[in-house]
């Protein structure tokens, strides 16, 4: 998967003031030393509550995507940590704060 919150300084200026970070993300990011092995059953579970929490609205489409990206953290084809799922969550909800991407 593309890692969408790996977010640049350019990006930012596109936020409101108040939205824009003061930080960088990697240092508000939670620290974690966990280790997450290979688990199907764990990852067809939180898998199945995507499934059954997607809905037609935003907010439970949102959700869907968020639990589908943490059971990334059990499957062995997938390289993430909680801290880029934190990331990625965090960008999308600066996003949708701000009214979504502004096209040009």
């Amino acid at each position: 998967m593309t890692d969408a919150g790996s977010g640049s300084d350019a990006e930012d200026d596109d936020l409101p003031p108040e939205s824009r970070d003061e930080e960088e993300d990697w240092a508000l990011a939670p620290d974690s030393d966990a280790e997450f092995t290979p688990d199907e059953r764990r990852r067809e579970f939180v898998r199945q509550l995507a499934e059954d929490v997607r809905g037609e609205s935003s907010e439970s489409k949102q959700l869907s995507a968020i639990l589908y990206r943490v059971s990334d953290l059990y499957d062995p084809d997938e390289d993430t940590s909680p801290e880029e799922i934190y990331l990625n969550v965090r960008r999308i909800m600066q996003i949708k704060e701000r009214g979504g991407l502004k096209r040009e």
